[in-house]
């Protein structure tokens, strides 16, 4: 446990606990929960040091993407308490630097950018001992790559990205490796856009580059594989393009639409200048807008799952291209807008960074609605890009009250209170799928204040809040390393079978601290849902009672329903009572002789009249012969 020994314990500890879950309980299912077990750091501060990760089972080695080094630095996680650096694989003799790292079967594939961007970059194969093997070419800016889950083919996103004049603007597109006769003998095909220039564009999908074709115009970020599919977002243009691998061709087009944020409880935070954490309705569209995105399955049918991070265009040569602004610099239709004076105040809309190519309805250079950038959230999408779920304002809510002194920090400097809130939020930029004891869990890393938050998947529809854990310093000098981990890039989650230590782990790499982090994933058990019924005999220290202890209780935040926990150090009558912020009684959970031990009570969130109690903060207190003690928990509905 290197890396625990590493951490101040109390800062650690605390953190678990306050981090541990509002879980949306369904019945006799599994509970899980990550800790941090292992760290390997560069101690490159902001330069991309550690961006993307890639696992090799047989081997038991980390790929990680280290931009700065120009490398892919090959960590040992053999034992995973201690991840080492085994060797770097240099890139620079095909490319600039690598932007994306996959494996299988111990083939490395690396997506390396050409020294000019626009001009095709190259998808470079390795052995998992660095290695070379063979090399194809890309297209311009791969900056993903990924293998099919049968290996049979490596994909990667080219974004095409114009230069800083916006005077070359290649397109982009999907190249499509085919491994089916070997590496040695490897083919490429490529998937364009090119049909779409003469077609109509579907609602939802943005093309506002200067001059710019549509298959110029879309950008290819990140890609997901099912069978004979990918789905590959597309961020700045708000889509996800649907390939046949094997033919290499696009066969759909999905606009994501917009995200109402006068919805209900799809409010959020819309300004740094207001000193305050204030998730509220205003009336502006979110554009989805996703980076990551992962496929998974569940009741027989198969959803996407994207972390909507948000991205905007910013040129800064001749003539270039800027396609950002704040709301405080728009001129807004009086008709559309009527309280637009109030509104363009710096505490209220004014901040806001949105775009400029959407909004300007009618034409007449007044804007008559708002689109800002990301939504702030992960969804959920059906297999013909329908939405099925999203996250709402739930990662402003769980960050806004897990760490409300850091809430929407920026990725880079501590005591940056609500820097981004006129930005992306917290910006959920990664998701991965894990299947734990055969259910899916969604892990969504949030690349601003850090942290990954996890999520259950079982009902697609309402996925239940399980974790946030963020292993951050916010007290330490991120110039100095002492800060832990900042900007979750990439996420890797190894199955129980594939794993050095024979359980589930999730691992994370931080872009700005340079850092790569391995966390374990444990089963906690299942519990039953009676309320608040007593339950005896679980005893937490096999019967070695020597001190009265009441733990915090168990999810925290919670929804509908939490577990507190205590031992005694006799026999003894007890009493353990709910109150709310003003003192006033809300529930009895224990009212009755406990003998000496440990034993859990469960209280769910209703009143002594069987009322369901609203959101908030409350306090349980204890009374036994010989102790008192108070504790807060957090009903987040």
């Amino acid at each position: 446990m290197a890396y625990l020994e590493g951490m101040n314990m109390k800062k650690l500890v605390t953190r678990m606990i306050i981090a541990l879950v509002m879980l949306v309980h369904l019945p006799v299912l599994s509970q899980i929960e990550l800790t941090p077990i292992g760290n390997y750091r560069t101690g490159i501060f902001a330069e991309g040091a550690a961006e993307i990760a890639a696992h090799d089972p047989a081997s038991q080695r980390l790929f990680v993407v280290n931009a700065f080094t120009q490398t892919i630095d090959v960590l040992d996680i053999s034992d995973p308490t201690n991840p080492t650096l085994a060797f770097s694989i240099d890139v620079t003799p095909y490319g600039k630097q690598a932007n994306s790292v996959a494996v299988h079967g111990g083939l490395v594939a690396a997506a390396v950018e050409n020294d000019s961007t626009q001009l095709p970059g190259n998808i470079v194969f390795f052995d998992a001992d660095g290695n070379y093997l063979n090399h194809v070419i890309a297209g311009a800016l791969p900056d993903m790559v990924t293998f099919t889950r049968d290996g049979a083919f490596a994909l990667t996103a080219n974004e095409g990205e114009p230069n800083q004049d916006y005077t070359h603007d290649p397109e982009g597109s999907v190249s499509v490796v085919d491994l089916r006769n070997g590496v040695m003998n490897a083919t490429v095909k490529v998937a364009h856009f090119r049909k779409y220039n003469t077609r109509p564009i579907p609602y939802g999908v943005r093309i506002f580059g200067p001059n710019a074709t549509v298959a110029q115009d879309l950008e290819p970020e990140y890609i997901a594989t099912y069978n004979n599919r990918a789905f590959v977002t597309c961020q700045e243009n708000n889509a996800i393009a649907v390939i046949n691998i094997e033919k290499a061709r696009v066969i759909r087009l999905y606009g994501l639409g917009f995200k109402d944020h006068m919805g209900l409880r799809n409010g959020f935070d819309a300004s740094n200048e207001d000193g305050l954490i204030r998730l509220k309705k205003w009336p502006t569209k979110g554009m989805y807008q996703p980076d990551a995105i992962d496929i998974f399955a569940t009741g027989g049918q198969h959803y996407m799952i994207t972390a909507n991070e948000g991205d905007s265009r910013e040129y800064l040569g001749t003539p270039g291209f800027v396609g950002e602004t704040r709301v405080k610099d728009l001129t807004l239709d009086s008709t559309a807008f009527p309280n637009y004076r109030n509104l363009q105040r710096e505490v209220n809309l004014g901040r806001l960074k949105v775009t400029l190519a959407n909004g300007d309805t009618d034409g007449d250079g007044d804007y008559d609605e708002l689109y800002s950038y990301g939504a702030r959230s992960f969804s959920i999408w059906n297999k013909e890009g329908h939405l099925v779920y999203d996250s709402g304002s739930k990662l402003e809510r769980i960050t806004a009250m897990l760490e409300p002194e850091n809430f929407n920090s920026d990725d880079e400097e501590n005591g940056s209170f609500d820097d981004r809130s006129d930005d992306k939020g917290p910006e959920p930029e990664g998701v991965v799928v894990g299947k734990i004891e055969g259910h899916p869990f969604a892990f969504v890393g949030l690349e601003r204040i850090g942290g990954v938050a996890v999520f259950k998947l079982t009902n697609p529809t309402n996925p239940s809040f399980v974790q946030y854990i963020n292993t951050r310093d916010f007290s330490g000098d991120p110039l100095t390393d002492t800060a832990g981990d900042m900007s979750p890039e990439g996420l890797v989650f190894i199955k129980k079978s594939k794993s050095p230590n024979g359980k589930p782990l999730l691992v994370v790499t931080y872009e700005v601290s340079g850092s790569t982090t391995i966390f374990e994933i444990n089963l906690t058990g299942a519990a039953d849902r009676d309320g608040a019924e007593t339950l005896e005999g679980n005893n937490m220290m096999n019967n070695k009672i020597e001190s009265f202890n009441l733990s915090q209780n168990y999810p925290n935040p919670f929804n509908p329903e939490t577990e507190i926990r205590f031992q005694i150090t006799e026999d003894s009558p007890v009493t353990l009572k709910i109150y709310n912020t003003l003192g006033a009684e809300i529930r009895t959970v224990a009212n009755e002789n406990f003998s000496k031990g440990a034993h859990t009570v469960r209280w769910d969130g209703r009143d002594n009249f069987g009322k369901p109690v609203a959101s908030g903060l409350y306090f349980y207190k204890i009374v036994t012969n010989s102790h008192i003690d108070i504790k807060k928990m957090h009903l987040l509905r």
